[in-house]
C-alpha cells in the first residue's frame, strides 16, 4: 500500500487492518504520535489526515484516504509552527507525553476557528488527556498560536 506522510510517499507492505499508528511508529520509524490508550480515548496518537485530526490508533491502514501530516510534518526546527512556538513560549509540557496529539488538535482546531474564547479551546481539546494537568498553560499557548496565526 502507498501513502504519503509528511509530503514523503512510501509504500508498505503490511495487513490492511494494522492502525495507522504503528504503521507510522513500527513500519516508518516516524514516533511523535504516541500511544496512549488504544482506543480512541485519550488524542495522543492524534495526527492529520487532509488537515482533520484523526486519533490513528483506530484508523486501519486500508481506510487511510488521503495525506498524512504528523507533529514532525507541522514545522520545522528552523520554522515550527505557529503553535509549537506557542507551546515552547508557554512552557506547556511537563512530562510531554500528550503534547504531540495536543499540538495536532490545537492546529487543526486553530484552522477552523482562528478567534477561540476560552470555551472554544476547551471545548474542542476536552478529548485530549493530559496526565499532568496543563490545561491553564494549554489554553494560553492556543490563545497566542491564535494572534500569532492572525498577524498580531
Amino acid at each position: 500500500m502507498q501513502l504519503t506522510v509528511n509530503g514523503t510517499a512510501y509504500q508498505v507492505d503490511v495487513e490492511l487492518d494494522m492502525p495507522l499508528l504503528w504503521v507510522l511508529r513500527d513500519e516508518l520509524g516516524i514516533t511523535g504520535p504516541k500511544y496512549g490508550c488504544g482506543i480512541a480515548q485519550c488524542g495522543a496518537c492524534t495526527v492529520h489526515v487532509e488537515g482533520m485530526p484523526v486519533r490513528s490508533c483506530q484508523l486501519p491502514i486500508g481506510d487511510l484516504e488521503g495525506e498524512v501530516t504528523t507533529i514532525e510534518g507541522l514545522g520545522t526546527p528552523d520554522a515550527l509552527h505557529a503553535v509549537q512556538q506557542a507551546w515552547i513560549d508557554h512552557q506547556v509540557a511537563q512530562c510531554g507525553y500528550c503534547q504531540s496529539g495536543q499540538i495536532m488538535a490545537a492546529a487543526a482546531f486553530l484552522d477552523l476557528n482562528p478567534d477561540p474564547s476560552d470555551q472554544d479551546i476547551d471545548r474542542a481539546l476536552s478529548a485530549n488527556l493530559c496526565r499532568c494537568g496543563t490545561y491553564p498553560r494549554i489554553r494560553a499557548a492556543v490563545k497566542t498560536a491564535a494572534a500569532s496565526l492572525k498577524g498580531a
